[in-house]
Order: C-alpha cells, then structure tokens, then sequence
C-alpha cells in the first residue's frame, strides 16, 4: 500500500424510529475510515501533488470501498453515498483533497454501486477527535432530497498533525419519513407562480 495506514475506524448506526414514527424497514448508515500518514506534511509547500496521487488513490478507493461492502454485503444495499477527508495541522487542506477528489479513487466507489451521481463531500482540517461529517446523496439522483443525508463520526485519536482521515459513507435508504419534497417539484411550482 503506498499510503501509509495507521488504521481503519468504522461507525455504523441502524435507525428504527424517528420523530416518534417507526420505519416500515430500518435504514442503516455506515462509515469506513482510512487514517493514513500524510505523505506531504511538514515539507513545505508542495506545488505538484500529482505523483502521490497516481500512486496512491486509487488502491486508498479500493481499500475503503471493498471494507464498506463486506460490511452491507453488496453495492446494490446502497441507495445514498459520500465521502470526506480530514487533514491534521501540519498538513493542507488540498492534501485531503488530493486523496478524494479525483477519479482513481472515487470511481472505485461508484462502480461498485453502480453510481450515476457526484460523490458528495466535505475536507477540512481537525484535531483528534474532531467531528467528521460526510455528507451523502441518492446515487442515481442528484436532486432527490430525501437522500440528503449525513452520517456524523469521531475517531478519538485522528487525525493526528500529521495524518488525514479518508472516509467514506454509505446509507441503505434516505432520511427516515421524508415529507419536503424534492427540486423538481420546487422549479414546477416556482415557474408557475411566476408572473
């Protein structure tokens, strides 16, 4: 592996009743965590992070993708998708990024679900214990707002100065009870009350 891997975290949480109102079927959200040592810390500004990228971020997808689906058992379980990067101090945020966004890495996921839509995201810089946020999205249907979900960890120990955190989440349904819609029904609506 060229990245160096401390460990990897997992957060999974199945959700039953919400808002007083049980599901007709559960939904589960699940979180993979890769956390790695930061290849470009403490070197200074870095103007070409190309050659990590080609020789890293690609086994990095396939390494979280392929943990993600032992745990839900196959892409076709998985209706809303994301990921996130979170960098230590001694890095940029443009490192986590590296990793994440580019398609040696996130086509990986969207093969194994069959995925038409973007990977929603987040990157940020954070401290051990930080909140790690990944927001997720219907993976056919970019506007379907009842998949606009997040799925919240921790991991107490990462990232460390000089670590990032690569995650990504997965989600077997969208929010539980949606009621508000989606975009579509907002520009109907809008071009006719338009004047």
């Amino acid at each position: 592996m060229h990245f160096e891997v401390r460990k990897l975290a997992y957060y999974r949480e199945e959700i039953w009743i919400e808002g007083g109102k049980k599901l007709d079927k559960p939904i589960t959200m699940l979180g993979v965590a890769a956390i790695i040592k930061n290849p470009w810390a403490d070197k200074g500004f870095v103007e070409d992070l190309s050659p990590e990228i080609k020789a890293g971020a690609s086994e990095m997808g396939e390494l979280i993708v392929s943990r993600l689906l032992e745990q839900l058992g196959s892409g076709d379980e998985i209706e809303a998708y994301g990921k996130s990067a979170v960098v230590g101090s001694a890095g940029e945020i443009e490192h986590g990024s590296a990793v994440i966004h580019t398609l040696r890495f996130g086509n990986h996921y969207r093969d194994a679900v069959a995925a038409t839509s973007y990977l929603s995201f987040t990157n940020k810089r954070g401290a051990p214990g930080c909140s790690i946020q990944i927001p997720m999205m219907h993976k056919h249907d970019a506007g379907a707002r009842s998949h606009y979900i997040t799925l919240e960890m921790h991991i107490p120990d990462a990232p460390a100065s000089n670590e990032i955190v690569v995650a990504l989440g997965a989600s077997t349904g969208g929010r539980a009870h949606p009621r508000i819609g989606d975009r579509y029904q907002d520009v109907k609506e809008l071009e006719a009350e338009a004047p």
